[in-house]
C-alpha cells in the first residue's frame, strides 16, 4: 500500500511539474511567433544559423523551450535552421529594461545586418513593482577638489571647463586658457596659474575642447574650435616656480580632426572633423568606419561580444545610432539620453557600460549606465544625481572611470570623477 501511495504521489508531482513547464512555455509562444514572423519576412525561405544570448532575468532552464518555439515557428515560415555552414545568421538577444523584456534579433545576410524586435512581457513573469537588479552602481568623487587632499570645498570656476588631463597634477582646458593646479598644504588643490589661449575664438556658452597628454609629462596638445595648441615644457618643475613656468603654448588656426575615441593606448585614435561655426562634428571621421555618418555631438567606441568594436554616435537630431559592419543602425532605448556619453570599462555585467547624461538641460542632471547587447540600450544602473547640468563627459585614460563637467545653479563649473561598483 505504501508503495502505491508513493507511486501516486510521484505521478501527481510529475504531472504538476509538467503543467507548470507547459504554462511557462506557453508564456513565450506569442513573442516567439511574432519574432519568427519578422525574421522570416527579412530572410525569406532558406537556411540560417540561430544563436540565443540571455541577458534578462529569464531562468537559464527556460532557454531550450524558447529555442524550440523559435525553431518551430521559423520552420513553419520556410526558414530551416542549419549548422555553421549557413551564410545567414540569426542572433537573438533576450534583454530587459525598465519597461519590460525585449527580444532583439540581428539578422545577417552576408555583409548586411537587419534588426527585428518584440516586447516579451507577461504580467505573471515580470512585475513592475519589483526592484530592478542592476549589475552596476555608479558613484562619484569630486576630481578638481581640495576634498581629495583635505577637508574643504571643491574647486569651482566661473569659466567653463572643457577637458582635463593628468601631468604632475590635474591640468584643465577652459574657455580661453589652460589652467594648472597645485597642492597647497592649507587649502588643498588650488588654481596655481594659467596660460592664455585664443580667447576671441570661443563664442558658445558651452564650447567644446579636448586636452591630450603627450607621451611624456613634458608635452600636451589642446584642440579648440578652429584652433590647435601644442604645449611643451622647456625645463623641469621646481618647488620655487609656478606650474606654468617653463611651459610654452604654441597656438595656431587649424582644421585638423580631433581625436574623439580610442580603444587602448596601442590603437590609433579615431579622429573627427569639427565644425567650428556650428559647435559639433561634421560626420567625417578618419579612418573611415565604412558608412556615411550624420553630424554628431558625441561618439564612443563600444566593445562588442564578437571582439570587434562599433562606433556609437549621438546625432545633432537627438538620435543615437551605431555604426557597425559598414551600416548605421538606430539604437532603441536611448530617448532619455543627453548629448554626452562615454564608455566605462567597469568589469561588471557585460564588462563595459555606456554612461550617458540625461536628456534636456535639467537644473539637476543625472548620469546612468547602459549596456548594449544588441541594438537596444538596457539600463545597467540606477540614475546618479549630479547636482547641476552635465556640460561635458569623457572616458578617463585608464578607461575605468569617466569625468563629467557639471555647471551648478550658480553657473560655476566643477569636474567629477564617476566610477562603478559591481552589484
Amino acid at each position: 500500500m505504501k508503495s502505491l501511495k508513493k507511486t501516486w504521489l510521484l505521478a501527481v508531482l510529475l504531472g504538476l511539474s509538467g503543467l507548470a513547464a507547459q504554462a511557462q512555455s506557453s508564456a513565450w509562444e506569442k513573442p516567439a511567433a511574432d519574432l519568427a514572423e519578422q525574421i522570416a519576412n527579412i530572410l525569406g525561405p532558406g537556411q540560417a544559423k540561430l544563436t540565443i544570448r540571455n541577458l534578462s532575468s529569464i531562468p537559464t532552464g527556460e532557454i531550450p523551450a524558447i529555442r524550440r518555439l523559435l525553431t518551430q515557428d521559423l520552420k513553419s515560415r520556410g526558414v530551416n535552421l542549419a549548422g555553421a555552414e549557413s551564410a545567414n545568421t540569426v542572433r537573438v538577444t533576450l534583454s530587459e529594461n525598465s519597461l519590460g523584456r525585449l527580444w532583439v534579433a540581428e539578422i545577417g545576410e552576408g555583409n548586411v545586418t537587419q534588426v527585428a524586435f518584440v516586447q516579451a512581457d507577461d504580467e505573471t513573469l515580470f512585475r513592475t513593482d519589483q526592484t530592478p537588479q542592476y549589475p552596476v552602481q555608479l558613484r562619484k568623487v569630486t576630481y578638481l577638489s581640495s576634498y581629495a587632499f583635505s577637508r574643504g570645498l571643491p574647486y569651482q570656476s566661473d569659466e567653463p571647463v572643457l577637458n582635463t588631463m593628468e601631468l604632475d597634477l590635474p591640468v584643465a582646458l577652459q574657455s580661453g586658457k589652460v589652467t594648472f593646479f597645485v597642492f597647497d598644504e592649507g587649502r588643498g588643490l588650488i588654481n596655481d596659474s594659467s596660460i592664455d589661449v585664443n580667447r576671441d575664438r570661443v563664442a558658445s556658452r558651452d564650447p567644446r575642447g579636448i586636452l591630450i597628454a603627450g607621451t611624456s609629462k613634458n608635452s600636451f596638445t589642446a584642440f579648440l574650435p578652429g584652433t590647435k595648441c601644442a604645449g611643451t615644457r622647456a625645463e623641469s618643475l621646481t618647488e620655487t616656480k609656478r606650474l606654468s613656468d617653463g611651459w610654452k603654448l604654441d597656438c595656431h588656426p587649424s582644421d585638423d580632426p580631433w581625436p574623439i575615441a580610442q580603444l587602448d593606448a596601442a590603437t590609433p585614435p579615431l579622429k573627427a572633423f569639427y565644425n567650428a561655426s556650428r559647435n559639433y562634428f561634421s560626420g567625417v571621421v578618419a579612418p573611415s568606419v565604412g558608412v556615411d555618418l550624420p553630424p554628431f555631438y558625441s561618439a564612443a567606441l563600444v566593445p562588442r561580444a564578437s571582439g570587434a568594436n562599433a562606433l556609437l554616435i549621438g546625432g545633432i537630431d537627438g538620435r543615437v545610432q551605431l555604426a557597425e559592419n559598414s551600416a548605421l543602425h538606430p539604437v532603441a532605448g536611448a530617448r532619455d539620453w543627453g548629448s554626452d556619453f562615454a564608455v566605462l570599462r567597469s568589469g561588471c555585467g557585460a564588462g563595459a557600460q555606456i554612461v550617458s547624461s540625461g536628456s534636456g538641460e535639467a537644473a539637476n542632471d543625472s548620469l546612468r549606465a547602459y549596456e548594449l547587447p544588441a541594438l537596444e540600450a538596457v539600463p545597467a544602473s540606477a540614475p546618479l544625481a549630479m547636482e547641476g547640468t552635465v556640460t561635458a563627459l569623457w572616458t578617463a585614460p585608464d578607461g575605468k572611470s569617466v569625468l563629467a563637467v557639471v555647471r551648478n545653479a550658480s553657473n560655476q563649473y566643477e569636474v567629477d570623477r564617476v566610477t562603478a561598483l559591481c552589484n
